[in-house]
């Protein structure tokens, strides 16, 4: 077994008010639909054990971009939407925060009744990845979220996290049962976080019978380490940069959908009628479908997809999101009864993108296009926590983006 990865966020407190919340719930369920249809269970418990594509999953779901609160409410969100679609669907979403985390166990009890898992086994695993992150590795954090995702073949991933005692930042953590042959040795996937200077960590390899000693530690290469071990860290502040983000990558999404003809394309006819601005979200969640894993070093461009609640970068558009979640819901029921028609034009999407970013130069401002995406909020019914985007005094033109 490994865990797979860690990420450090900012803690934010407050809810996610309902007309997101629903929402976040159907285009996630969504998402998981068309994960499985193509690449099946296993990839989907892959990509929730990878702390880059979580959160570029939670920032496509329009979630803040940074924050501590995706994996509370992309937990929340998927476990009301797949659970009642189990049998089906083939996971299971045990767990959650505070009083739901320890329900964990019987719930697992209860899965193993159904689909003949080794429920004793199950309890087990959830256990010890929460002592060895609450006990065997003392970095400052106490678990107080702890998601156990099953499938029905007894694979599991581990999403859980833990608040600081006084620094105001939260720590995520990311189990994968595939290849883990040790909860106490380099189990994790990966850890993300803000270091925290010296920490206690006895599931380190350096820690062998000391582990290995000194010696063995020394002998160890760190960036070799950094590599293996996916750690995400969020700034504190709240506005996207440049630095933030891929610019050939959302660059060359921008142009695609922005600038050229959609029905130029043969493959995308069958997204016709759908505008830019949904093109434009539509690319970046074919992205979180069908992206490669190096795809997502960047989390922060998937918030261009639907925005964040709290107005960063922009006011989430209510108008596209529905539609983002219309065009995915169409394509996934006339793939069940046989016609792969609108998701594979979805996959191509993606494809077309990836060819345009071969040839595409940035030469344009992130802020003009944050800028543009807050005037035009309005139109597309944008709205955050505070309420709904007002239309400016002024309407300036949009931004031209060329190839070079």
């Amino acid at each position: 077994m490994k865990r797979s990865g860690t990420a450090d966020l900012p803690l934010h407190y407050g809810k996610v008010p309902a007309w997101l919340y629903e929402r976040m719930s159907a285009l996630g369920l969504s998402i998981v639909e068309a994960i499985l249809a193509d690449y099946g269970q296993d990839e989907v418990l892959r990509r929730l054990s990878d702390p880059f594509w979580f959160q570029s999953f939670g920032a496509v779901l329009g979630m803040d971009w940074h924050s501590s609160g995706i994996t509370t409410s992309v937990m929340g969100a998927l476990k009301r939407a797949i659970n009642p679609q189990s049998a089906s669907l083939g996971l299971y979403i045990c767990g959650g925060k505070g009083k739901f985390s320890r329900e964990t166990p019987a719930e697992l009890l209860r899965i193993a009744d159904q689909t003949g898992l080794a429920g004793d086994a199950l309890v087990r695993a959830s256990k010890l990845t929460a002592k060895v992150d609450n006990t065997a590795i003392q970095d400052g954090y106490q678990l107080y979220l702890h998601n156990f995702i099953v499938s029905d073949q007894g694979n599991w991933t581990v999403v859980q996290q833990g608040m600081h005692e006084n620094d105001g930042t939260a720590r995520r953590y990311h189990w994968h049962s595939q290849h883990l042959k040790s909860f106490i040795d380099e189990p994790h996937t990966g850890i993300s976080g803000i270091s925290q200077g010296q920490i206690l960590n006895l599931t380190a390899a350096a820690a062998t019978p000391n582990r290995q000693g000194i010696l063995a530690i020394a002998k160890n290469d760190p960036a070799r380490i950094i590599q293996e071990f996916a750690h995400l860290v969020m700034p504190k502040r709240h506005d996207i940069r440049a630095s933030d983000v891929d610019l050939k990558r959302l660059g060359a999404l921008l142009y695609v959908t922005r600038e050229l003809q959609t029905n130029s394309f043969e493959e995308l006819l069958l997204l016709k009628g759908v505008g830019p601005r949904t093109m434009q979200s539509l690319a970046l969640v074919s992205e979180v479908i069908h992206g490669g894993p190096s795809r997502f070093k960047d989390p922060a461009r998937f918030s261009f997809a639907h925005g964040g609640k709290d107005g960063h970068p922009f006011p989430v558009p209510l108008m596209i999101y529905d539609d983002s979640i219309m065009v995915l819901r169409k394509g996934i029921e006339k793939s069940k009864l046989g016609n792969l028609d609108k998701l594979k034009t979805i996959n191509k999407l993606h494809q077309i993108v990836l060819q345009a970013e071969a040839n595409f130069t940035p030469q344009f401002d992130i802020q003009e296009i944050l800028e543009q995406e807050r005037r035009d909020s309005w139109k597309y019914n944008g709205q955050t926590v505070m309420g709904k985007a007002k239309k400016p005094n002024s309407d300036r033109s949009g931004i031209q983006l060329s190839m070079f």
